[in-house]
This record gives C-alpha cells, structure tokens and sequence, in this order.
C-alpha cells in the first residue's frame, strides 16, 4: 500500500488581488456604492493533446482544478500516473499530461448538463464511477460536526469578502484541511479532488463540507473520491439522496446553528455534544436565498 504523504493546508486568500474587483454602482436609494465581486475567468483544459473543456472559474488553483474535473469525469483515474502538469496564465489554459495515452472523443460527444452552477456538465454515464463502490467505514460525532461548521464560518474567506461565491471544505474531524472556493461548488469540489490527488491523501477518515445543495453531481463526486460523509448547510435534492442511500454515502443538509438533517448513512452518526452548549448561526454568515425550509 501507497504511503500517505502529509499535504500543505490551502484555505481561501480573499485578500488576492487577482480573485476580486470593486464596481461601482447605485443602491436602492439611488446613491452611489461600490462593492468586491468575485472575477470569473476562462480555462481551457487539455488531457496530453485533446480539448476537454473550457471552464469559468475563478482560477486560483489551475492545477488542482484540472487533475480533480478529470477524475471526477472519470477520464484520470487515481493509479494513473500524471507526468506534468502545465499552465500558461497568458493562454489561460492548463495542460495535463500522462504516461498512458488517451482519447475520449467518443465520451466528450455525450454530455448530461447537470444542476451544478456555472455550467456544470459531466460526461457519459453519471453512474459509471460509483456503481461497484465500497466506502470505508467511519463516524461522525456531532461535537465535531458543531465544531466544524462554526470554524468553516468564521474563516476568512471569498465569500464574506464579495459573495456569489461556492466553498467547499475537506474536513478531519472538527479541522478543515482544505478549503476551496469558486464561481461554481463543481469547481470547488474539483480542486479538492485535485488536492487528495497531487498529495496522496487518504479520504477514508475525512468529511466533505459544502455551501451548496446536496445534488446528484456532488454525491457522485464525493464517493468517486471516496469521502464517506457529505455535509451541506443547503438542502437535497430527491436524487442526491436515493444515490447516497444506495452507496451508503453519510449526507447531512441544512446543517446551521444547532440544526442538520441526515437523509443517509445515519449509522454513522454519534451523538456526543449537548445541545444546549451550540450556539446558534449569526446572521453575517447566512447566504444569499437561505430559508428554514430549502
């Protein structure tokens, strides 16, 4: 078996120039404001010699991005051996390049356009990669899970600076160990696939957190990298759930303040922390279009 290697810590950096810009415009009242938006940019990506996709992303982690949308497009897989990965700025486009040669001319014919914003596509079957998959065992205390969410929401990050942003966090325990953001959580979760990818990491003992609804797309993704528990301060949608229940994915929605619900993998579940110690969520990290019942 594969050592593990010990991986750097990424967390968001919202005070890169490069990721935001000030506009200018009128408020409600007509009065001149300015605000941060996130800055969307094109990226083209390559697999050796072939165009795979261009994407709209926020581009601050080319690498991660790239290795992560081809294996959870099942077009890499995670034994296979990547040689280099290339990325001209100016180009906007990242090349990856392996020691196998490859051709999915057929497979990029085929596209299902998914619920992921940003225009989230996946190719051929969405259940190719997790139909045969095993997730390994492992827990979920609540105490972690209060933890978790409370530090994931006093972190800086794009978000809070300028909004209209998706994160996701991979998780040991109550401690996030990479936190990624994007103009689309497809993106987001991508670079996390990346991330295990280029460092190795085992996923078996971590715990996916993401801003955005608990879609088919994201529990696919989640098991391809098997991650065992999929956390989501959103809601589900009916596929989301039946794929999870039928790979015995953990997934928990609307986890806020004191509050989650878990529609799979409840076995998991340990519950470790009294209630009456959690606080409950402060408005400031509320997003955009939250309710009690999304």
């Amino acid at each position: 078996m594969t050592a593990k290697t010990t991986a750097p810590i990424i967390v968001p950096d919202p005070d890169d120039p490069r990721l935001t810009e000030r506009v200018v415009g009128v408020d409600q009242t007509g009065a001149q404001t300015e605000i941060k938006v996130p800055v969307e940019r094109p990226l083209t990506l390559y697999l050796n010699a072939q165009e795979i996709v261009t994407m709209m992303t926020i581009n601050d982690y080319p690498e991660y991005l790239a290795l992560g949308y081809l294996l959870n497009q099942n077009m890499l897989k995670y034994d296979d051996v990547v040689t280099e990965v290339e990325y001209d700025d100016d180009l906007e486009v990242v090349v990856v390049r392996t020691a196998h040669h490859t051709n999915f001319e057929a497979k990029l014919k085929k596209r299902t356009q998914t619920s992921g914003c940003a225009q989230g596509t996946a190719f051929g079957d969405l259940l190719e990669a997790v139909e045969k998959v095993a997730l390994p065992k492992a827990e979920l205390r609540t105490s972690w899970l209060y933890q978790m969410t409370h530090t994931i929401n006093t972190m800086p990050s794009l978000y809070l600076e300028a909004g209209a942003i998706h994160g996701c966090v991979l998780c040991k325990e109550a401690t996030p160990v990479c936190y990624t953001e994007d103009v689309g959580r497809h993106n987001a979760v991508d670079k996390i696939a990346g991330w295990i990818y280029r460092h190795n990491v085992d996923p078996a003992d971590k715990i996916l957190y993401t801003t955005g609804r608990l879609t088919s797309e994201m529990v696919i993704k989640t098991v391809r990298m098997g991650i065992p528990i999929l956390v989501s301060r959103s809601g589900f949608t009916a596929w989301g759930v039946d794929l999870a229940r039928q790979v015995g994915l953990t997934l928990v929605g609307r986890a806020r303040g004191k509050r989650f619900i878990a529609l799979s993998g409840k076995e998991r579940i340990v519950y470790d922390q009294n209630l009456d110690y959690v606080e409950e969520e402060s408005m400031r990290h509320k997003r955009k279009g939250e309710t009690d019942n999304d």
